[in-house]
C-alpha cells in the first residue's frame, strides 16, 4: 500500500525576511495615503501611530507589507498583526525577526507557542537582544525558571530595577537565596508584582495580622498573586469569626462560593461533635 503523501514542514533554522513585495506607486501624496489607508485596514490607528513614531512617516508601504508578511510566517493572524502594531507602532519601523530569533533558539521557544508569546507582551518585538533579552533570560535562568509562551514577558523587565529587587525582598522576609530561587519558579508571577503595592502590604498582613509561618508562604508563593481587600482580607477575618484556620491554598484557591460552601460545612461538623 502506498503511503499517504503528506510531508511536514519546519520553520528555518533562522527566520528570513520576505523577498518580494508588490509594486507601489512613485507619487509621494498617493502613496502617503494608500499607507494611511494601509494602517487602517491592520485596525491601526493611523495619528496615533505617527504620533509615536514619527519616522512612519517616511517608511516605504513596501517596508510595511514585509513587516506584516514576516509577522504572518510565525502564525499571527492579520487581526492578532493588527492589534500587536497598534499597541506597539514602533515595531513599524523596527526589524522583529532579531528578536523572533532569539525566542526560538535561544529561549528555545517551541514555534508553534511564539504566537501567544507575542501577542501576551508586543514590546518583545522591539526589544534590543544584546542589551536586553540576552542578559534578562541569563538572570531568570540562574534563578532556575525556564520559560515558556505564558513567561516570556519576564524578558523585557529590567534586572536592576524591576527583577533584583523582587528577589531582594522575599530574601528580606527571611528566605534564603534556594528558597527564594524555588519560590520564584513555583509561581514566576512573583517577578511581575510590584513591591511597595503588593508584595509588602501582603507579607505585613500574613504575618502580623494572620500571624502566619514563613514555611507556609515558601509552600505557596502564589499567595501574592491575590486580591488583598477582596479576596485575603475577607476569608481570613471569615475564618477568624468562626474560630477556624486553613492552609492558605485551601483558603484562596476556590472560588467564593466554595469557601462560603467550606465555611459553612466546618460549621455543621462543629455543631455535630457538640
Amino acid at each position: 500500500m502506498q503511503a499517504c503523501g503528506f510531508q511536514l514542514h519546519y520553520p528555518q533554522p533562522l527566520l528570513k525576511h520576505p523577498t518580494t513585495t508588490p509594486p507601489i506607486p512613485k507619487d509621494g501624496g498617493l502613496l502617503f495615503r494608500q499607507k494611511l489607508l494601509y494602517l487602517q485596514s491592520l485596525n491601526i490607528n493611523p495619528h496615533k501611530a505617527l504620533n509615536l513614531n514619527p519616522s512612519l512617516r517616511s517608511t516605504p508601504l513596501s517596508s510595511l507589507i514585509s513587516l506584516e508578511r514576516s509577522l504572518s510566517s510565525v502564525g499571527l493572524s492579520r487581526p492578532s498583526i493588527g492589534r500587536i502594531l497598534d499597541m506597539c507602532p514602533l515595531l513599524l519601523t523596527s526589524d522583529p525577526l532579531p528578536p523572533i530569533n532569539f525566542l526560538l533558539h535561544e529561549v528555545s521557544l517551541p514555534f508553534p507557542h511564539l504566537p501567544l508569546s507575542l501577542t501576551r507582551c508586543p514590546r518583545l518585538l522591539v526589544s534590543s537582544v544584546p542589551t536586553q533579552l540576552r542578559p534578562t533570560l541569563l538572570f531568570l535562568t540562574s534563578l532556575g525558571l525556564v520559560l515558556n509562551s505564558h513567561t516570556t514577558l519576564l524578558l523585557v523587565s529590567n534586572v536592576e530595577n524591576t527583577l533584583k529587587p523582587k528577589i531582594n525582598f522575599l530574601q528580606s522576609l527571611g528566605f534564603d537565596e534556594p528558597e527564594v530561587n524555588r519560590m520564584v519558579v513555583r509561581s514566576p508571577g512573583l517577578l511581575t508584582l510590584s513591591v511597595e503595592n503588593n508584595m509588602r502590604p501582603k507579607a505585613e498582613f500574613f504575618l502580623e495580622e494572620m500571624e502566619g509561618d514563613l514555611e507556609e508562604l515558601k509552600r505557596f508563593p502564589q499567595y501574592f498573586s491575590f486580591s488583598l481587600e477582596k479576596k485575603i482580607k475577607p476569608r481570613h477575618r471569615a475564618l477568624v469569626e468562626y474560630g477556624f484556620k486553613l492552609p492558605l491554598s485551601k483558603m484562596l484557591k476556590i472560588s467564593d462560593g466554595e469557601f462560603t460552601a467550606r465555611l459553612i460545612e466546618m460549621r455543621l461538623q462543629r455543631v455535630h461533635k457538640r
